[in-house]
């Protein structure tokens, strides 16, 4: 520690640590203009000049590192008429357009003039003009360059934190201005943390321009709904109507920054396509009634199928409140254990629930990303989960940290990973097991009690290196960590090998506890609610607190405390449940916030299944393709409708707040899952929103201890229930066999990641069209280029899209989103079969093998 006085004012502080950041500490304000917390400092802006003891000119606190002993002032004559002259400099060019600015109100020049400025500007000249009109750079961002400071603010920020390098500067001195390449960002990500960072109105969110004042705005603070990274957002509505999102520096894991979904995304709550009134099946047909008559219709329709089977289905979009109630729904009033919370993957909770017990890190990511390695295993964090690849980047850029990348498909990340090992989709469990393997082979004769010796007949001997950047890489970068951390993609689940996939994780995870590297595990959800979706229970083998069914003592105490039995045996997945609902043996399917008929990996036998089924009940915010077959259809509050809880990546519990009341008929799930158990004659208690909080807080061990007050504003941590790792280690699974031909593989892209965000008018205009991604060698081979209109074709289905030719697509695959509702990709693919085989072909080619065959046979 070191010692410094600012202004008669003594601290100490870490060596390293600059006078600008003792001086907040201190309380004492010293503007900036070009500083961002989690920038370099770059020191160009000279508004947080101070006066050192010893030093004859005035130094900027945000670039200069304290030594002991120093002494700083910080508000004298001299620096005042400084900051002044520097104001004074500023505002000779700047447009004094504030009445029309989209940032007065909020406007950090603004704020610092009326703070520190001179009252009469010493300059006449004219002044400087860019532009006579605003410059659309993208849909989503307008510029303003005449207003621009020169902070570098918005450069820096794509540059080193988003890692898009989208904008730049030209000229120098007086004439430097910010721009995009040829005066766009059509290559940028749209993420808007542009717009955020900049002190004055040169940037401007397009969406929101001209709406409204700051002043006019009623602001919630409340958690994105588009991804399990679980960024705080603080919305903004007039009058009840969304008008903007922005972010807050000091709050939430995002510390300011947010992707394009969560900045711009969040119009979806008012899609034209919100279901309005409840609807019943009459003659074939949807069509609205009361609350009253649909209560009647489904107390007869439910009456008629209590002998049969039930299931559930909910959306891991849902807040904790609403799926606990679910579950406890399904589970009391229903009686089964039917129950599931994804509709993309069946989830092997054998083998995933040990491993969560065992090794899941319920602690910020910020803390457990600054380990000396960080293993990402599968998926594409850039697309998936974007501001996690912020923190990655800044983990690997600033903190040195061991960036280690295990997937199938690219990312951006890739270019500041130290090790990176492409393998073909389902082949993860294989390279985890030659990584084992090379720890075995190395390291057996050194770990206690021979460790390694009692395994190495399971695990067998280590693959053969697939190169530089091989499994062989990877446990050398993995043994030269001190402590490791491993982020797993959920999209290893959508495998028939996820099993052998989260078997061989263990195996690593043990494999580095006995080495003594204190591993770290979290996934990496795409859905904002995932963890609070198992922790809650919706899982047809656990209960909540991710408690095994068949486990007594779990269910006994529940029971207890709900007043209703609970089935002892493990129910069905919705694998299981459709093929209950094609053997006639479904009674009643519930599927609440979820469309399946979209996600499912077989389209056309879910819509046999889901038309099988006796009574098809869907409660949804938005007429989904689910919806259109339903018997019953009740409509829900949508995000920001009503208030709960989410459980983000980290196992931190967030408030999502209330920021808009539902319209027409709509009501609130817990109130409606209340409406379904009275048909039933039966009562769900407690049954409010607070009440069901303290419920989870007492029953479910990880929430123990968790107060809704004590959430705050960046929540609180559920903690780790202490188990002993298990022992167990899996056998190596075969390496997957070459497939020979171009394989299907699917996942979120940037702009759009499940039916939320396609019902974002602003995200529709900023998205792709449908595309199709295929490396540049297999492009040249088939005669293909980028920007053609392609058919891609299976077994099942074809779809037609644009391609996307990627020099850094893994050769032998093919990548289509799943999200866009226009492709129905899940009709092209088969239950139980990942990635899927097909062919890509040219429209027009295929147009001319029709003609050249009709012309054949003389037609």
């Amino acid at each position: 520690m070191v010692s410094i006085t600012i202004d008669g004012q003594t601290l100490d502080v870490e060596a390293g640590s600059t006078v600008l950041q003792a001086a907040q500490r201190l309380g004492i304000d010293i503007p900036t203009f070009c500083y961002l917390k989690r920038l370099p400092a770059l020191a160009s802006c000279r508004m947080c000049l101070v006066e050192i003891e010893g030093q004859r000119r005035l130094q900027p606190s945000c670039a200069t590192a304290v030594t002991d002993g120093m002494v700083v002032r910080a508000n004298t004559p001299l620096i005042e008429e400084t900051r002044s002259s520097m104001l004074d400099m500023l505002l000779a060019n700047h447009p004094l357009d504030c009445p029309i600015c989209d940032k007065g109100g909020e406007c950090e020049l603004q704020n610092q003039v009326m703070a520190y400025g001179p009252r009469e500007s010493r300059f006449r000249d004219d002044k400087r003009v860019f532009h006579s009109e605003d410059i659309r750079l993208s849909p989503v961002i307008i510029m303003n360059v005449n207003r621009c400071i020169q902070c570098q603010r918005c450069v820096r920020m794509c540059e080193e934190v988003v890692g898009a390098v989208a904008l730049g500067t030209i000229e120098k001195g007086m004439d430097t201005a910010v721009t995009g390449f040829e005066g766009s960002l059509a290559s940028c990500d749209q993420c808007g943390n542009c717009v955020e960072v900049c002190p004055v109105g040169a940037l401007m969110s397009f969406p929101y321009r001209y709406k409204a004042r700051p002043w006019d705005l009623v602001e919630t603070d409340t958690v994105c709904p588009h991804c399990g990274t679980g960024c705080q957002l603080t919305v903004g509505t007039r009058k009840g109507e969304f008008m903007r999102v922005r972010s807050k520096w000091d709050e939430g894991l995002n510390r300011e920054t947010l992707c394009v979904r969560g900045r711009f995304g969040l119009d979806f709550v008012a899609s034209r396509d919100r279901i309005k009134r409840p609807m019943i099946r009459r003659d074939g047909a949807l069509v609205p009634v009361s609350w009253d008559e649909a209560g009647d219709y489904l107390r007869r329709r439910l009456s008629a199928v209590e002998s049969k089977a039930a299931g559930g289905l909910a959306s891991p979009r849902l807040p904790n409140e609403v799926l606990y109630q679910f579950q406890k729904l399904m589970r009391t009033v229903f009686r089964t254990n039917n129950i599931d919370c994804s509709t993309r993957w069946s989830t092997p909770f054998d083998t995933l629930g040990p491993l969560v017990a065992s090794f899941y890190s319920r602690a910020p990511l910020d803390d457990v990303i600054g380990n000396d390695c960080v293993l990402v295993v599968g998926g594409n964090v850039t697309e998936e989960n974007p501001v996690t690849e912020y923190l990655l980047r800044d983990a690997a850029r600033r903190r040195q940290t061991g960036l280690l990348m295990l997937s199938a498909r690219p990312s951006r990340l890739d270019a500041d990973a130290r090790v990176v090992v492409r393998v073909p989709p389902g082949g993860e469990a294989a390279c985890l097991a030659a990584v084992v393997a090379e720890f075995m082979a190395a390291d057996g004769q050194t770990l206690p009690g021979g460790a390694f010796a009692d395994i190495g007949a399971t695990i067998g001997k280590p693959a053969a290196s697939t190169g530089s950047d091989g499994p062989d890489r990877l446990a050398t970068a993995l043994k030269e960590g001190r402590s490791v951390t491993v982020l797993v993609s959920v999209g290893l689940l959508r495998s028939p090998e996820a099993r052998a996939t989260l078997q061989q994780l263990n195996n690593l995870l043990n494999v580095l506890r006995l080495l003594g590297k204190s591993p770290a595990m979290q996934f990496l959800f795409d859905r904002a609610n995932q963890m609070g979706a198992w922790d809650m229970g919706v899982l047809p083998a656990a209960l909540p607190g991710l408690r095994a069914v068949t486990d007594d003592a779990a269910r006994t105490t529940l029971a207890r405390n709900w007043g209703a039995e609970i089935p002892s045996e493990p129910g069905a997945d919705l694998d299981a449940m459709l093929e209950l609902c094609v053997g006639g043996r479904m009674g009643g399917l519930y599927i609440a916030g979820t469309d399946p008929l979209m996600s499912y990996p077989d389209r056309g036998f879910v819509q046999q299944a889901l038309g099988a089924a006796d009574l098809l009940i869907v409660q949804d915010a938005f007429l989904t393709d689910t919806a259109g077959l339903a018997d019953v259809v009740l409509p829900a509050a949508s995000h920001g409708e009503e208030s709960g809880t989410f459980t983000n990546n980290e196992g931190r519990t967030q408030k999502v707040r209330k920021f808009r009341e539902p319209a027409f008929e709509v009501r609130g799930n817990l109130a409606i899952f209340d409406f379904v158990a009275a048909l039933r004659n039966q009562a769900l208690q407690p049954s409010t929103q607070g009440e069901i909080f303290d419920e989870i807080t007492r029953l479910v061990p990880a929430y123990q201890g968790l107060t809704q007050d004590g959430l705050g504003a960046d929540g609180a941590f559920t903690r780790a229930v202490p188990t002993p790792p298990a022992g167990e280690f899996f056998a190596a699974p075969p390496a997957p066999a070459a497939a020979g031909r171009l394989m299907l593989i699917t996942g979120d892209c940037l702009f759009h990641n499940g039916y939320l965000s396609e019902r974002s008018e602003i995200l529709n205009t900023v998205a792709n069209d449908p595309y199709v991604a295929m490396s540049a060698q297999d492009a040249a081979q088939l005669c293909l280029s980028d920007g053609d209109e392609v058919i891609v074709r299976s077994a099942r289905g074809e779809l037609t899209a644009q391609l996307k030719v990627d020099r850094q697509f893994p050769k032998g695959l093919v990548f289509v989103p799943e999200n866009y509702r226009a492709l129905r990709l899940n009709s092209l693919m088969r239950r139980g079969e990942y990635p899927c085989p097909v062919e890509v072909q040219k429209v027009h080619a295929t147009l001319e093998v029709d003609r050249t065959s009709r012309i054949w046979r003389g037609v």
